[in-house]
């Protein structure tokens, strides 16, 4: 019997196939893919507020800019606004693959709120919530470990589960109750990996109660950005986590970027302190480069 347990194998087995899908399940699919591009190039912007998305952990300083002033966020890069739409294809061709493997789908981008904080969940499948995440190979290693948890970028996830879950305790179309899951797709191998998560309910009430205390205050928070060495100069820069907050000049408003050639390609690195500046190209907050 098809279950949540055996999502997986029937998408493999349908994928498998000559012919992935019959007509209806490409029209679809293509249909799906259509509206959510339309709408990430051309919806209009939500009223800024507190989402059941924003529940990881994070800076309380970032947290409350993004919905107290939301303009001086970063501008998202072309790599990132591209980066976002392979999000977009990997979640639609993912939810077309389990209907076309005879998987129940229902309640997709549900609109759901808890403690007056809304959110909107990927789907409801075999009456399991399931959120659709697009990774790379070494994420889905981490994540075939099963040290969600651990990663840094990985375990803000969980919170989002925590919050769908507890804000859909009484929807009927959702017959598991404490459990979520995680369908994660490799988008350069191709592999998915199935992560369940088991509702924390006290940890969830009280993200929520906190975040939405934060955001009410009239003047900013402090900063909590982790920042850490750069060698053995004495330079302080933003750790991993905070070099991608996009409000992390807001943050540090003296903040300096340079650019390091790594294996991979420009790194940019964001120093704090500078005692001794390196001999690398630094930019601007836009991208520009600066002489100085």
């Amino acid at each position: 019997m098809k279950n949540i347990h055996t999502l997986i194998k029937d998408v493999y087995h349908v994928a498998e196939q000559d012919n992935w899908f019959v007509q209806a399940d490409t029209e679809r699919y293509c249909s799906e893919l259509g509206h959510r591009l339309l709408e990430r190039l051309t919806g209009e912007e939500r009223t800024p507020a507190l989402r059941l998305s924003q529940m990881g952990e994070q800076c309380p300083r970032s947290l409350w800019a993004s919905v107290r002033s939301p303009s001086i966020r970063e501008k998202f890069t072309a790599p990132t606004k591209i980066k976002f739409h392979f999000g977009d294809v990997v979640e639609a061709m993912a939810i077309a693959l389990a209907k076309a493997a005879g998987h129940d789908v229902r309640g997709e981008q549900d609109e759901l709120e808890l403690l007056g904080v809304k959110g909107h969940r990927d789907c409801v499948i075999d009456g399991c919530i399931v959120d659709v995440k697009s990774t790379n190979s070494r994420s889905l290693q981490t994540v075939k470990a099963k040290l969600v948890s651990e990663d840094v970028f990985l375990r803000s996830y969980l919170d989002q589960l925590d919050g769908y879950l507890l804000a859909s305790a009484d929807d009927p179309v959702v017959t598991e109750k404490d459990k979520a899951y995680l369908w994660f797709v490799d988008k350069a191998m191709g592999h998915m990996v199935l992560y369940e998560h088991t509702l924390r309910k006290d940890h969830i009430t009280k993200r929520v109660a906190s975040y939405k205390e934060i955001v009410a205050r009239h003047e900013p928070p402090a900063c909590t950005c982790g920042v850490v060495p750069e060698g053995a100069s004495g330079n302080l820069k933003l750790d991993l986590k905070a070099s991608y907050n996009p409000y992390k000049y807001f943050c540090f408003p003296d903040l300096r970027t340079f650019l390091y050639k790594g294996k991979d390609g420009v790194k940019p690195v964001h120093l704090v302190k500078v005692v001794r500046k390196p001999d690398v190209p630094e930019v601007d907050r836009d991208g520009k480069i600066v002489y100085n």
